[in-house]
Order: structure tokens, then C-alpha cells, then sequence
């Protein structure tokens, strides 16, 4: 239900405030709109306003003669003469009822003046144009007045007023229109008006009503994304921003080893261009721990929180902590930063000093002592363990672990389970524990894979339409884009899903039993063609066939035919 202020005020006396108070109450329970009314006339006010009351409205009309309206900063605020509330009070309640709501987000490089006056800008050019609006600042100590999935649902349309890079997924769907912050700061009404007009949809599908499986894969992987909260969201970010030093790494590493021999990094290949790309992809290795735990940082307390958790990501590496050092440290520095910035105050005019000085000081120290004498060896003594342990696993310790990291990525397609088994393999790759990273990839694979094959296979048990998404689903798996068999999934869960997992259960186990090792984290079928980035090659293969081929033999007798 809406909740509407309303202010009457007239210079004579008499009974026409009134009035429009009452036929205004009739119009709002006729609407279903919760109203609250102050009357202003020479003899006093009337049920004046409180602060609770405004700040809960959403929206605030004015009618007659009111001067000052100050109290109404921050508000939608609409005017009418008393004669026209009068003659239309139902069109009154209900055009303040309509009011459309502006969303944006601002930021520049220093995340300091232009980020907060660019912000300004949009709400002042929104509210003259009537429209509700929220700005979300991404300044240098991080975001602040943080929009929510419900007002960006609610949005008509998103403003973006950056001169850095801003994260659109939670976008998708809306109407967006971006800019640079100088727009903003000169004409906000302007602005907002070329917005209205020019924004186009985030990650609209193909036009021609045709089902487009990778867009809803990227639909769904956004929507994901924008539900992910609390450790798992910290995680995911952390790792996201960590793949690309692993990929970059383990492919220079394998052009290494195809190059130089298995020796590359042996004396005997000083100065050779095999031994060089052997070196850089080792120091891209270094910079995985630091990365991640940046990041994971960074997800929980913004930028402040980058150079702690990196700089504490540094320290795990350097005593043996490996990843999990890496997520313990980057976890801190979060919550440490985090906490600083909540109750540290300087004020506006000293808060630049904050990103840039005396939190990554304090993070930093806080974080680095206690990962040197307090964690980091109880972690790293964690992760040895943890090495021996795999590093031992033969015959049916082996089969099993490949059997539960296939179901895990099977199960929920790029979900929590499956990134749970796919940070755990990627993890081990600084650890020289290459076999969980072969296994999961694998099974990541198999299941669009599978879909693919029972389309051709088995059209009888699919529609059309999945028909038509099984040639997409084919190239989504190859490219290890799990998420490609959500779509059939969605559909028919109870057969599809067992199907899925039971094909990557194989396609794992086979993957450890044969003992393929593969050094990049992604790639799917594309890095297999680059020598070294896989071992036992043939038997990796076969692993990938007989788990789509299961998946595919596994969904003809579980599901009956289409209608």
C-alpha cells in the first residue's frame, strides 16, 4: 500500500481546506492508498505532520498555499492549487499513487567530489522532472545508500553517471542508460530527461521470438548473481576476480612445458622462450592468493578492504597457507575493514583520508599480525594435511572423491553446490593438485552436453523449442558453461537433474581414475588442444563421452514423451 503526506494550506479562512481534506480521505480509501493530511489556515494546523510520518511516505502533495518545504527534503513532492485538488481529488491521489521511480549509481576515479555531486545532480533533475529517485554512491569508502533487487525492480530506469567501471549484472532486464558523471553535474534535469528517452534494455534477448538458450543462461546467471549474499557472495566475488590469473597462469605453464619438455624450468633451458612463458605463468600463480583474498575483501567492505586482504592473501603464500590462507585472510580484512569504516568518523571534508590512509594502515597491520602469529600456521598446517590426504587418494578413495565432485557440479548447475566443488578444485591448483580440477571441469561439462545428445538422439522426449535449445546447449557445454542445462532443468527437475548428476558422477570418476591433470581452471574443450594443459588426454575424453552419453541414455528412460 502507498503511503501519501499531504499538506493543505490557505491564506483566508473558511471551509474549502477542509473539504479537500475529507474528499481527499474518500478518494485514498477508495484506492487503497494509506493518507495522512496537515491543514494549514489562519486559525492553526490541523494534525500537522510528524517526522516519522513523512519520512515513512512515499511520495508528498502540496495544495494551496505552502511556502516552506523544506521539511520535505529527500521526498517526491508534487503541488496543486486547492480548486483543482477539489474538482479532481481521485485524479490527485492517484497521480501521486503513479509516481515513478529513478534509480542510479554514481562514482568517479577518486570516488570523492564528482561521485557526490553527480549524485545531487541526478536527484535534483529527477524530482523536478516528479519522478521518486535513489542514487547509490560508489565513493572512496565504499557504497552508500545501497540500492536493493526490489527498488531496481521497481525502477522505470537506471542511471548510471560513472567514469569507472560498474558492475551491471544486477541490471539485467532493466531499462539502463550510462553516462559519465560530467552529464550529471551540469544539467541533472537533462540528464535524466535523455535518459528516459535513450535507455535500452540490460542484456535484452534476440528479437524474432525465437528461444534464445544463451540468453536466458545469462539471464539466469545474473539473476543468480544479484540473490547471492553474505560468505557466498564474499567467495564467488573473490574467485571471479582470481580465474583470470589462474587461466592466464596454467596456459603460459602448459605452452612451457610443450615448448621445453617437462624440464622447462631446468637450467639447461636459461633464456629459451619455453622457460620464459614457463616463468610468467608461474609468477601469474603468485598473484592467485593475493587476488582472491583482495577480493573477497573488497566484496564485503569495498575498496578499503582490497589492500588488506591482499596484502594478507601476500602473507599466506609466503607461509605455506596457500588458498585457504587466502579465504581466511581475505574474510578478516573484510570484516576488520569493515568495522574500522563503521565507527571511525572524520566527517565528509577529512573521509578522503580514510580509503587512502589510515584504513588500509589499520587493516593492514591488524590483518598482517594476526595471519603471522595467530592463523596462518594453524592454516597452513590445515592445508598440508588436506594435500597429503588427496595426494594419497588411490583406486576407490580416488573414484569416490571424482564421483562426489561430478554430482556436486551437476547438481545445481552453477549454484552454491557447484561452485563449491569448483572454488575446492581450483584452490588445490596452487597446491601442484591438478587431478579435482580435471574431474570437476569434466563433469561441468557433461550435463548441457548430455541435453545436447538426448535432443538428437530422443527428440521424441523434448519439445520443440528444446529441440532448437539443444544446439546451444551443445556449445555451452563445450565451453564449460554448466549453466546450459538450467533451462531443461527448470522444466522437468526430477528427471532431468538425476540424469545430470548420475553423467557427471562418471564422467568424475573416470577423469581420477585414469589420473588427468589439468592446469587452467576453465577453457572447456578449447584448452585440450594445447599441449601439457591435460595429462592422460585420451582418458579424459573418454571420461567426457561416457558422461554425456550416460546423461543422454539416462534422461530417454526417465523422461516419457512430449505432449
Amino acid at each position: 500500500m502507498a503511503k501519501l503526506a499531504v499538506v493543505i494550506g490557505a491564506k483566508e479562512t473558511g471551509s474549502k481546506p477542509l473539504i479537500a481534506a475529507e474528499a481527499l480521505k474518500k478518494a485514498a480509501e477508495a484506492a487503497g492508498t494509506s493518507l495522512s493530511i496537515e491543514t494549514r489556515t489562519p486559525n492553526g494546523v490541523t494534525t500537522p505532520l510528524d517526522e516519522a510520518t513523512i519520512s515513512a511516505a512515499d511520495a508528498v502533495l502540496i495544495i494551496g498555499d505552502i511556502a516552506d518545504d523544506t521539511r520535505f527534503a529527500g521526498k517526491t513532492v508534487r503541488k496543486l492549487t486547492l480548486d483543482a485538488a477539489l474538482a479532481d481529488p481521485a485524479g490527485a491521489v492517484a497521480a501521486l499513487s503513479a509516481v515513478k521511480l529513478i534509480v542510479g549509481i554514481t562514482s568517479c576515479p577518486t570516488g570523492i567530489a564528482h561521485t557526490f555531486m553527480a549524485a545531487e545532480g541526478v536527484e535534483q533533475g529527477a524530482k523536478a522532472l516528479g519522478y521518486a529517485v535513489k542514487v547509490e554512491t560508489q565513493g572512496s569508502v565504499g557504497a552508500q545508500n545501497t540500492l536493493t533487487a526490489e527498488e531496481i525492480a521497481a525502477a522505470e530506469v537506471v542511471i548510471i553517471a560513472a567514469d569507472t567501471n560498474v558492475d551491471m549484472s544486477r541490471f539485467a532486464g532493466k531499462r539502463v542508460y550510462s553516462t559519465g558523471t560530467k552529464g550529471a553535474i551540469a544539467n541533472g534535469k537533462a540528464l535524466v530527461e535523455k535518459a528516459i528517452a535513450e535507455a535500452v534494455v540490460q542484456g535484452a534477448s534476440a528479437a524474432g521470438g525465437k528461444r534464445d538458450l544463451a540468453a536466458e543462461v545469462a539471464a539466469e546467471k545474473a539473476a543468480r548473481s544479484a540473490q547471492r549474499s553474505g560468505p557466498y557472495k564474499h567467495m564467488m566475488t573473490g574467485v571471479s576476480y582470481m580465474l583470470p590469473f589462474v587461466v592466464a597462469g596454467g596456459l603460459l605453464i602448459a605452452l612451457g612445458f610443450a615448448l621445453g619438455g617437462i624440464y622447462v624450468y631446468d637450467d639447461a633451458h636459461a633464456g629459451t622462450l619455453g622457460q620464459a612463458l614457463f616463468t610468467i605463468g608461474k609468477q601469474a600463480f603468485t598473484l592467485m592468493v593475493p587476488f582472491l583474498a583482495g577480493f573477497i575483501a573488497y566484496s564485503i567492505a569495498d575498496r578499503p578492504g582490497i589492500a588488506p586482504g591482499a596484502i594478507g592473501g601476500v602473507i599466506a603464500g609466503a607461509i605455506g597457507a596457500g588458498f585457504l590462507g587466502g579465504i581466511v585472510a581475505g574474510f578478516l580484512a573484510g570484516y576488520v575493514v569493515l568495522y574500522l569504516n563503521r565507527y571511525i568518523k572524520l566527517g565528509r571534508n577529512l573521509d578522503g583520508l580514510k580509503p587512502v590512509l589510515i584504513l588500509p594502515l589499520l587493516g593492514t597491520t591488524i590483518v598482517g599480525l594476526l595471519m603471522v602469529y595467530v592463523l596462518g600456521q594453524p592454516v597452513a598446517a590445515a592445508l598440508t594435511w588436506l594435500t597429503d590426504f588427496l595426494k594419497g587418494m588411490q583406486g576407490a578413495n580416488a573414484l569416490v572423491l571424482g564421483a562426489i565432485i561430478g554430482m556436486m557440479m551437476a547438481f545445481d548447475m552453477g549454484g552454491p553446490v557447484n561452485k563449491a566443488a569448483y572454488t575446492f578444485a581450483t584452490g588445490l591448483i596452487a597446491s601442484q593438485l591438478y587431478e579435482p580440477m580435471a574431474a570437476a571441469m569434466v563433469a561441468g561439462m557433461t550435463p548441457p552436453l548430455g541435453l545436447a545428445l538426448a535432443t538428437k538422439l530422443f527428440a521424441d522426449r523434448f519439445s520443440a523449442d528444446e529441440h532448437e535449445a539443444g544446439n546451444a546447449a551443445a556449445v555451452l557445454g563445450i565451453s564449460f558453461i554448466t549453466e546450459g542445462a538450467i533451462p531443461f532443468a527448470a522444466k522437468d527437475p526430477f528427471r532431468v537433474i538425476p540424469s545430470l548428476m548420475a553423467g557427471s558422477a562418471v564422467a568424475g570418476m573416470i577423469s581420477m581414475a585414469v589420473g588427468s591433470q589439468l592446469r587452467v581452471p576453465h577453457g572447456g574443450v578449447f584448452v585440450l588442444l594445447i599441449p601439457n594443459a591435460v595429462t592422460s588426454l585420451g582418458g579424459y575424453i573418454v571420461a567426457m563421452i561416457a558422461g554425456t552419453v550416460v546423461t543422454a541414455a539416462l534422461l530417454r528412460v526417465l523422461k516419457p514423451k512430449a505432449a
